[in-house]
């Protein structure tokens, strides 16, 4: 039923009553090009539609459509967090995704309000340098970050969207003042190691830079599948389960309210989730978690079944706002 429902919304979105020229859609990417380009590429030979890809940050690319509004060329926004879909969903800039596709996903990775779909999905982690630490030193709690012996060896990316779901969620179990008290710390801690990504974080763990850091975790098995096993000088490990550190974060799409392509951009938002998009990033290079149509990841990395993260819904991480007036206060951001 699935395969014949997408096919339905594919040959829907290919027809041109006018007899006119292909399809064109405009993606506004703030995902990877690992995933977004081999999804993009699978969709266009399955559909005959084109895909116009436009990549930045999912911040600049959810403030652009803001400030495009009812003129915005994007017909479809592609993200790695949930925070800026839920921004755009509160502001009224996304349509309602069909029923059929969001039920390819199970429903706590989707928006509430059913206007984003869940994609795939990535974990918060502890990297390490291996000839530093031993799995017995690192710490259990992300909270232990703060302490005095990680003073010059922690290395962080504040100002990476992928610190907002971590900071929400230590702010959700301990408190604004706790959280602030904690972002102050681990600055100082961190001292020059503050980088402006997740890659380099994971760069300078391994090179020894720094000794230890918080990271998403296909991040680490990027960088293994990049330097190789003899350049390899780090690992990673989870927190506690449950605790505050383990955030499962989503990236997930949603059509544009304002698109003038509505079926074509529905029919690739429906691809992503289906078992052949699911596929295309369980095989990928992305090393994320593939999170509809029951498929899982062909990678060699933690199992997403064995994971427990802090039970944080999306709903609870919103549009980030409270992470980032905390990371404000804190002058991290």
């Amino acid at each position: 039923m699935a395969l014949l429902a997408l096919t339905t919304v594919l040959a829907a979105a290919c027809a041109d009553p006018s007899g006119g020229a292909t399809t064109t859609i405009t993606l506004y990417n703030g995902q990877h090009a690992q995933t977004t380009d081999a999804l993009v590429a699978a969709f266009e030979k399955e559909s005959g539609v084109y895909v116009a890809v436009r990549s930045d940050s999912e911040d600049v690319l959810a403030n652009q459509i803001i400030t495009e509004g009812p003129s915005s060329p994007a017909d479809v926004i592609y993200t790695e967090n949930s925070p800026a879909l839920e921004t755009l969903q509160a502001k009224g800039l996304l349509a309602p995704v069909p029923a059929t596709t969001l039920a390819a996903v199970p429903s706590q990775y989707n928006s509430p309000k059913g206007d984003w779909v869940g994609v795939s999905a990535r974990v918060s982690v502890l990297v390490y340098n291996t000839t530093q630490l031993t799995p017995s030193q690192l710490p259990r709690s992300v909270m232990d970050l703060a302490l005095p012996r990680w003073k010059g060896r922690l290395a962080i990316a504040q100002g990476e969207t992928d610190m907002q779901p971590v900071v929400a969620s230590i702010a959700r179990t301990h408190g604004d003042a706790a959280t602030t008290r904690w972002l102050q710390a681990i600055k100082a801690n961190a001292g020059d190691n503050l980088y402006p990504n997740n890659e380099a974080v994971t760069a300078q763990v391994n090179s020894g830079q720094a000794a230890i850091g918080i990271i998403n975790s296909y991040y680490w098995y990027r960088e293994r599948a990049q330097v190789g096993p003899s350049h390899l000088h780090s690992a990673i490990a989870t927190f506690a389960p449950g605790s505050a550190g383990t955030v499962i974060g989503v990236s997930g799409a949603g059509v544009l309210a304002s698109s003038t392509h509505k079926a074509a951009a529905r029919a690739f938002v429906a691809f992503m989730v289906s078992r052949q998009g699911q596929q295309i990033i369980a095989h990928s290079d992305s090393f994320e978690y593939p999170l509809g149509s029951g498929v899982t990841t062909a990678q060699p990395i933690l199992p997403f079944s064995t994971l427990r993260p802090a039970p944080l819904t999306v709903a609870e991480l919103g549009t980030g706002a409270t992470a980032i007036a905390l990371l404000q206060k804190a002058n991290l951001a």
